[in-house]
């Protein structure tokens, strides 16, 4: 069966986006980049609310910025054709490989799970992650820790009255400062 990841960069204090919506304390330098390159191989369907599709949204014609490095353009090789489940009440339509969720994140997981595919089922945002969480959906946990207290935002632990035990799978620590961290849920 496919596993369910929840991957993203978060501050020592816990969250992915800072208190004044910024996240720029979590940019990847080229070590940290090359490790999520890495790291998005293994994937076979992304899941992301509408935030973080947006913010996305780049990568998707990102191949025809001439500033690019090859490590940029390789990502971009990556991420375009991988194929995307946009959860959101607003968006009418999306582009490139993604469509829009019909559905819950609990019965999308689900559905993807049974459909013979390779690759993790990986989500990208604290909402839909916490929403997953909360049906004991998620696998593993996969957190790049800044050196960096924020002080307020959107946290990177879904925040629910359950607890979950977790088995360390890997640690690294990166030239920057950043510490990633690899947790498997417990079973």
């Amino acid at each position: 069966m496919r596993s369910v990841t929840y991957s993203m960069g978060v501050s020592l204090d816990g969250y992915i986006i800072g208190p004044d919506g910024g996240f720029d304390w979590g940019a990847p330098d080229e070590e940290v980049f090359r490790f999520c390159i890495d790291e998005i191989r293994g994937v076979g369907v992304h899941l992301m609310g509408r935030r973080l599709y947006e913010t996305m949204l780049y990568w998707e014609t990102a191949e025809q910025d001439q500033s690019l490095d090859d490590a940029e353009l390789e990502w971009t090789a990556l991420w375009k054709p991988l194929p995307k489940v946009v959860f959101s009440t607003t968006l009418s339509a999306v582009q490139g490989q993604a469509r829009l969720a019909s559905g819950g994140v609990a019965a999308e997981i689900e559905r993807l799970r049974t459909e013979p595919a390779d690759g993790d089922i990986a989500i990208g945002g604290a909402a839909l992650a916490a929403d997953a969480a909360a049906a004991g959906l998620i696998d593993e946990y996969r957190a790049r820790v800044s050196p960096v207290l924020v002080g307020g935002g959107i946290p990177f632990f879904p925040q629910h009255e359950r607890r979950v035990d977790l088995e360390v799978v890997e640690t690294r620590t990166f030239s920057s400062g950043v510490v990633y961290l690899r947790y498997r849920v417990a079973r």
